[in-house]
């Protein structure tokens, strides 16, 4: 156990949600407010930086690694990291989570740098709808985006949806059936209450993942599913299709019992809970003592006796994390 990162309730990391920007071409409604003031450049880890970090972790037997944002397209020559990680024969997992808005460029060079999963964020299929909850005007340029992703061989393509009543949960059907015509999965999400917004009331948009599957039953059968993807989604199978729906609970389904992850925000800081403050300053040890791989070794091993058992998000108002999702990664 002492090349493992185990925490005090004997759960194993080997999963790893590293953050590579805190910018974003989107201003998703749920996930930051339009106005939203970035870290400063020299804040955020380099390239360098960030795969010192992911080669620590990979040595303590992290197997799957997501590369979140922000959105982590935007960020400049990011395939030339994915590259090095994708060589890493340690890993089985190497994934990305992503907007779409530069998949029509961008799918063939992940391909090809080893990149094999994709999740895509798409909370609405109706042009005026998307344009609102995303601030902005490019849902054409996402649907050619996946197209394209669905040409360049990746092993698994995912779709993500935030679900909030009275704004898209009228569209999880369309959602599914868009799903099940190009034989990709989805993932629906209760909204998490990670900084504080304007747009909309959390405690009146709330949708619960049983609502949703609920209307999803009104037209298709479902089955509950075995699939194991070291996230946390529960899966379930639609019926006569190659499609597998997932619903994400972090308010009604708390899925925090086999938590096998952590995350690394964009700028160095290791998130042991999505729904706790507390984290580890890693920048700050990764700068003072470049190329100390044991050092940092050492803080991460420490860190996780650090891990809290769960997380206790509420579906009202309450905001119980001040930091928007876009500074934690995906």
């Amino acid at each position: 156990m002492n090349n493992q990162l185990v925490d005090p309730f004997g759960r194993r990391i080997t999963y790893l949600r590293l953050s590579v920007t805190d910018r974003c071409d989107f201003r998703c409604t749920y996930c930051m407010s339009e106005d939203m003031v970035f870290a400063p450049r020299e804040q955020i880890l380099s390239l360098e930086e960030l795969y010192a970090v992911a080669d620590t972790f990979i040595d303590l037997g992290v197997k799957r690694i997501r590369i979140t944002g922000g959105e982590p397209l935007v960020r400049k020559n990011l395939l030339s990291l994915l590259t090095r990680l994708g060589q890493r024969a340690e890993l089985e997992d190497l994934s990305i989570t992503t907007n779409g808005s530069q998949l029509a460029e961008m799918a063939g060079a992940l391909q090809a740098a080893g990149v094999q999963r994709l999740n895509i964020s798409i909370d609405s299929l109706q042009r005026e709808r998307f344009s609102a909850l995303t601030r902005r005007d490019k849902l054409e340029q996402v649907l050619e985006g996946i197209e394209v992703a669905r040409a360049a061989g990746f092993a698994k393509i995912k779709l993500n949806t935030v679900v909030q009543k009275g704004c898209n949960d009228d569209e999880v059907i369309d959602l599914v059936d868009f799903a099940i015509a190009r034989d990709l999965d989805i993932s629906f999400i209760e909204e998490m209450p990670l900084g504080n917004i304007s747009s909309h009331q959390r405690e009146q948009t709330f949708c619960s993942s049983d609502e949703v599957r609920a209307r999803i039953e009104q037209r298709h059968d479902l089955v509950r599913s075995s699939k194991l993807t070291g996230g946390p989604s529960r899966y379930w199978q639609v019926v006569g299709s190659n499609t597998q729906v997932g619903f994400i609970s972090p308010h009604s389904h708390n899925f925090c019992g086999d938590c096998n992850r952590v995350r690394v925000t964009a700028e160095g800081k290791l998130v042991l809970c999505l729904g706790h403050e507390n984290a580890l300053d890693l920048k700050g040890l990764i700068r003072a003592h470049p190329g100390d791989s044991q050092r940092l070794r050492d803080a991460l091993m420490n860190a996780l006796q650090l891990k809290p058992e769960r997380h206790h998000f509420q579906s009202d108002e309450q905001v119980q994390v001040v930091r928007f999702m876009s500074m934690t990664g995906g």
